[in-house]
């Protein structure tokens, strides 16, 4: 999160271009670190798909000070496109070396399948900005028809019949999203934030549809299905109460008791037998079971329904003093909003040592609870939907400028997306030593300590700023610090972990995301913990 105060806007002048030219450095380290690492015909396709979209980039940013964007993007930031355009691509590529090392095939295709759909979606985010600029882009043109022509072919070339539909497929899921959700939730995300969150649901979307068609009893973790039947019951549960909310007051008793009646329905009647049909077992039952397995997990639970207790009387601690204080400023402080940082990382570092499972499938439901109490509070569904809206306020910042208020469950994201997008069949036979084990901690590392020490350091003591920002070097360099000393401290409590002298790696890596959080003006609880994924993996 930002440490002082919001980025100029784009247009503005010739800082913002600075720091949009250090961001593309940044990335560009981490896609030539990654392709140094592996360097196969995907890497070079993840190389042109990198170039091609640092000059789109630009061709966005102009639409977006223009207005002549096809929808409403937030315009506290640049379009973002060149840090969200190689996230999928070299996540899949990183899924596939790792896959591959550790003899499993199956993975080694799918992390393929995924860098595919990656470059993919970001193909056609740069032409939808290539055709509605005015005049034409010549040379822009040239750069992005060259760089898509040399991937289309060589994946053309790489996958089978049923990996290239498969893509189209996702590809397909991806337009209908992005008309669909980008029109229902204007300002709300950047071109990049747009790509990156509805690149990440039609990829989950399209799993979830193709291992429901090829259900096969005893296939596949319950663990991942739970995963992708709750995320995907709970976007298509949003996409029909926009609709319906179109044509009837949402404020109203009757339309209340109508959106829990009809959630009772879509939970009990869609999403629990969708669920049943994967896992073959009564869903209800499995959950029960499995979270009270251990006694391990019992005393978990309790511990993090404590921590839950806490950040809800913090939410409430800070509502009760803006009442009370005759001051007009309506916005938590940064040390306040970052509490929750501390939180989190309190809830995270003891599931990933002691339960990872158990902590994928508390952070779903976690997540699950958090996106349907953001429905209560956008549709102000009786009776806690303006009690939400009252409390969430206090904690807005500049990215919250649409409908929805996105930075916590951002948050959320940022800490389990590395707990569930590594493969668990990848992680055996000794495929995560090194720099590897701290996988898991990607989030912990990048969000729940790098960001929150640089934000409370960079506004309370930084001086000197990065030059085009608002953010500091005595931010970055506490950040940068505090990481490597929590580096040490999971190499004192986690047994598993074993780095195998890939100390530089490690500080290269923590240093380059560091940089990243300085300049990026994209939602950094999403972005950072993504890159560290990559670079730790790789």
């Amino acid at each position: 999160m930002t440490r002082e105060c919001a980025p100029p806007a784009p247009g503005s002048g010739a800082p913002l271009s600075g720091s949009v030219l250090a961001e593309a450095a940044v990335v560009f380290v981490v896609v030539l670190s990654i392709h140094a690492a592996v360097w196969d015909r995907y890497s070079w396709c993840a190389v042109a798909l990198a170039v091609q979209a640092f000059y789109v980039q630009y061709k966005w940013d102009r639409l977006l000070q223009q207005g002549s964007a096809v929808f409403q993007f937030r315009t506290s930031a640049n379009s973002g496109l060149l840090p969200a355009s190689v996230v999928m691509p070299l996540l899949g590529l990183v899924m596939k070396e790792r896959c591959q090392a550790a003899g499993n095939p199956y993975f080694e295709r799918f992390g393929i399948v995924v860098a595919a759909t990656g470059m993919a979606v970001a193909l056609f985010s740069s032409v939808l900005a290539l055709g509605i600029t005015r005049p034409v882009p010549t040379n822009t043109c040239v750069i992005s028809g060259l760089a898509g022509g040399v991937i289309i072919y060589i994946m053309k070339h790489s996958l089978s019949v049923g990996e290239v539909i498969e893509v189209l497929e996702v590809l397909l899921i991806f337009v209908y999203l992005n008309m669909i959700l980008l029109y229902l939730l204007p300002r709300c995300f950047t071109p990049g934030e747009a790509l990156l969150v509805l690149g990440g649901i039609s990829f989950m979307l399209n799993q979830l549809i193709k291992r429901s068609l090829t259900v096969v009893e005893s296939q596949g973790d319950p663990v991942d299905f739970f995963l992708l039947v709750v995320l995907v019951g709970m976007v298509l549960m949003g996409i029909f109460f926009s609709t319906l909310f179109v044509f009837m007051d949402s404020g109203t008793w009757a339309s209340s008791i109508f959106f829990h009646l009809m959630t009772c329905v879509l939970g009990l009647g869609v999403v629990l037998p969708w669920l049943h049909r994967l896992i073959h077992r009564n869903p209800l039952l499995w959950l029960f079971q499995f979270l009270f397995q251990t006694e391990t997990r019992v005393y978990l639970l309790a511990y993090w329904s404590l921590l839950a207790t806490l950040a809800c009387l913090v939410v409430l601690y800070q509502n009760a003093k803006r009442s009370s204080s005759d001051s007009k400023k309506h916005q938590a402080p940064t040390i306040a909003r970052k509490y929750f940082h501390f939180i989190v990382v309190a809830t995270y570092i003891p599931g990933i040592i002691f339960d990872r499972p158990l902590l994928y499938v508390a952070a779903t439901v976690c997540l699950a609870v958090f996106i349907f109490l953001e429905y209560v509070r956008y549709f102000r569904i009786k009776p806690l939907g303006h009690t939400l809206r009252s409390l969430l306020s206090l904690f807005l910042d500049e990215r919250d400028s649409g409908p929805l208020i996105l930075t916590h469950i951002y948050l959320l994201l940022g800490m389990s997306l590395p707990i569930w997008l590594v493969p668990r069949p990848c992680t055996q036979k000794g495929s995560l030593g090194g720099a590897r084990a701290l996988v898991p901690y990607a989030g912990v590392l990048a969000v729940g300590v790098g960001d929150t020490v640089a934000s409370i350091f960079g506004s309370t003591m930084g001086e000197i700023r990065w030059p085009g920002t608002k953010k500091t070097f005595e931010g970055t360099m506490t950040s940068i610090f505090a990481q490597i000393i929590s580096v040490a401290l999971i190499l004192i409590f986690d047994s598993g972990v074993d780095l195998n002298y890939s100390y530089a790696w490690i500080l290269g890596s923590i240093s380059t995301v560091s940089l990243l959080e300085a300049y990026t003006t994209q939602i950094d609880n999403l972005l950072l913990p993504l890159y560290l994924l990559i670079l730790l993996m790789a």
